[in-house]
């Protein structure tokens, strides 16, 4: 009996944990909110939240765990195919990752501002590497002063298991087509060749991240350079060395979006990014949670709150 009652409370625990982290995570506070302006269009919001990859993104219960370019790609499809969709902000909150996928992501964007939407990169903890490669193909990037940004440049790394095999006796047999059909295989070194091919690789995508700063920040090549040593910096350092416009938070840069939009007074705003199963079942959590405070008289009721709904 008394085992039951401790895994009960142990189960209770867990959710009511799950719960807490979904009611009080951190998110942009915008989810759809009607403005004053509604019939001038819209803003939308897209989340690249984790690190990016290509294919889809996946979720756990606290948010997004990557962001798929082919997830992200979708949202903005959505955007530029909704007239009244007139802008859109990317909030973004990631540390980079794939090069393939911030490259696809960034022919997108530049595919929904020819489409005559206008597009703004909010920098939220951090958008640095592929997340600053994107955030260049945008209109103007708004980041906040405390984000870490930057990281220009890409990275690989081998693995070298040789001496851990050799200490616990496992014997390695390769049957291989090619001299370098095992290039940075864990069970050999590296030769000299296959370091230059390696670098050759790394060289050809550090070019081409060059090239879309160079071009999304109007910025001479050889000034780009300097900056693209894999340093990161703050959202105000970055304002300094001219790698993003302007300081603010989410709420500005969604002001941004509609002055360039054209959107007078405050804009109406929809969150793109799908909402999950845990979306929907926190979301009633916390409304049902508001109106027990309310009846309880610890909340007052002030009629449509902006409560935040997705991440």
């Amino acid at each position: 009996m008394k085992k039951k009652i401790i895994a009960g409370a142990i189960i209770g625990v867990v959710l009511l944990t799950l719960i807490a982290v979904g009611l009080f995570r951190d998110k942009t506070g915008l989810d759809r909110v009607a403005g004053d302006n509604s019939g001038e269009g819209e803003i939308g919001i897209i989340h690249i939240s984790g690190v990016i990859t290509t294919g889809g993104s996946s979720g756990g219960f606290t948010g997004a765990v990557n962001a798929g370019s082919q997830t992200i790609i979708s949202q903005l499809q959505d955007a530029r195919e909704n007239p009244q969709i007139k802008a859109v902000v990317l909030y973004i909150n990631s540390p980079g990752g794939s090069a393939a996928g911030s490259l696809e992501i960034g022919n997108e964007i530049r595919r929904l501002r020819k489409a005559g939407k206008k597009v703004v990169a909010y920098m939220a903890d951090s958008a640095a590497s592929g997340a600053y490669w994107i955030s260049c193909e945008t209109d103007t990037i708004v980041a906040n002063p405390a984000t870490m940004t930057g990281s220009i440049g890409v990275i690989m790394r081998t693995t070298d298991l040789q001496g851990l095999y050799d200490m616990v006796g496992i014997d390695n047999n390769v049957f291989k087509s090619g001299p370098h059909k095992d290039m940075g295989s864990e069970v050999r070194d590296v030769t000299e060749e296959e370091r230059e091919i390696f670098q050759s690789m790394i060289n050809d995508i550090y070019d081409q991240f060059l090239n879309v700063v160079s071009r999304g920040r109007d910025m001479d090549m050889e000034q780009v350079k300097k900056l693209a040593d894999g340093r990161v910096f703050t959202g105000r350092q970055a304002l300094e060395k001219g790698l993003v416009d302007e300081l603010g938070d989410m709420h500005k840069a969604v002001q941004t979006a509609a002055d360039m939009a054209g959107i007078e007074g405050d804009p109406s705003v929809v969150n793109l990014s799908p909402r999950t199963f845990w979306d929907e079942f926190l979301t009633e959590m916390k409304n049902a949670n508001k109106l027990n405070l309310q009846k309880l008289g610890l909340l007052p009721d002030y009629g449509m709150l902006l409560l935040p709904e997705h991440q």
